[in-house]
């Protein structure tokens, strides 16, 4: 059984990155993690393949959610208080309750899409592995990171990233990135 390494490899150049993702598809490695310092629609697409993020079912699950309670807490106030009930009008009437239901949704969907996004982007970022935890990831650079590659398949990855245009490649302890000495 071979033992699990770290492998880092920084981009300077955004296509280079995609080159090196596509390269490593190619190959059949998976396993690995991208860091990148801003959204880029391109990269989504690469990782995920066009698979559309995960995020939109909290927002669909908020928003249901958020117009369930809106319905429910106008109703039950209604019901529970009722006032003077002219012409025979029901008590419980969804017209009247539309700008509630509405505004429910909105806060609804709105809190749970931030709550997905905080659980799927991984913040904070306690957990990350030290790896991902480099400063040059949130200002410039971008990185491919392999927490646990297989030790048999580190020259080949490094192999990969070195030629897709990786400027740095790393490994094991090398791999964690330490602020210089100023």
């Amino acid at each position: 059984m071979s033992s699990a390494v770290r492998i880092k490899g920084v981009y300077e150049h955004f296509d280079c990155l995609l080159t090196g993702i596509d390269r490593l598809k190619r190959a059949g490695i998976t396993g690995y993690e991208v860091a990148s310092p801003l959204p880029r629609h391109e990269l989504l697409e690469a990782v995920y393949d066009g698979q559309p993020s995960p995020v939109r079912w909290w927002t669909l699950l908020g928003g249901m959610s958020g117009i369930t309670f809106g319905f429910l807490i106008a109703s039950l106030t209604a019901a529970q208080w009722p006032m003077i009930n002219p012409g025979g009008k029901p008590v419980v009437s969804l017209p009247p309750y539309g700008v509630i239901m509405f505004e429910s949704t909105i806060m609804g969907a709105g809190l749970a899409t931030f709550a997905g996004l905080i659980v799927h982007c991984g913040l904070p970022s306690f957990w990350l592995d030290e790896g991902l935890r480099d400063p040059r990831l949130t200002d410039a650079s971008f990185a491919i990171v392999f927490t646990k590659a297989s030790a048999t398949d580190q020259a080949r990855i490094e192999d990969i990233l070195r030629s897709s245009g990786a400027v740095e490649v790393s490994s094991g302890k090398d791999a964690v990135y330490e602020v210089p000495n100023a």
